[in-house]
């Protein structure tokens, strides 16, 4: 039986990448899982095994004003995934861990 250290909670949320490695990125893809120490997403290319990455979950995207959250992590695996829907843009399920985080508003993220 697998044990977790973390309760892991299924939510489906918008998430973009915005660096993987040392590269940075802008490819968008949706969260299937998170915890407080990790995320498991798909994505429509694979980041960089092993390497840094930094993610955008966004909250409340259905209402009047959108809350972001930041995160840095690590890549821990990423598996191709079986799609036969040419509309699927998620080629890609992939975990990594969350280290560090921050919350924003999107009025914020437009000025950067």
């Amino acid at each position: 039986m697998e044990q977790r250290r973390t309760r892991r909670f299924k939510l489906q949320l918008p998430l973009s990448i915005t660096r993987t490695g040392a590269e940075r990125v802008a490819f968008v893809g949706c969260t299937q899982n998170i915890s407080s120490s990790g995320v498991l997403f798909t994505a429509e290319r694979e980041p960089d095994l092993g390497g840094p990455i930094e993610y955008i979950i966004t909250l409340n995207y259905d209402g009047s004003q959108s809350v972001n959250l930041r995160c840095m992590g690590k890549v821990l695996r990423a598996d191709r995934l079986a799609v036969e829907d040419p509309e699927v843009n998620s080629n890609f399920r992939v975990a990594a861990t969350l280290e560090r985080y921050e919350f924003f508003r999107e009025r914020a993220a437009q000025q950067r």
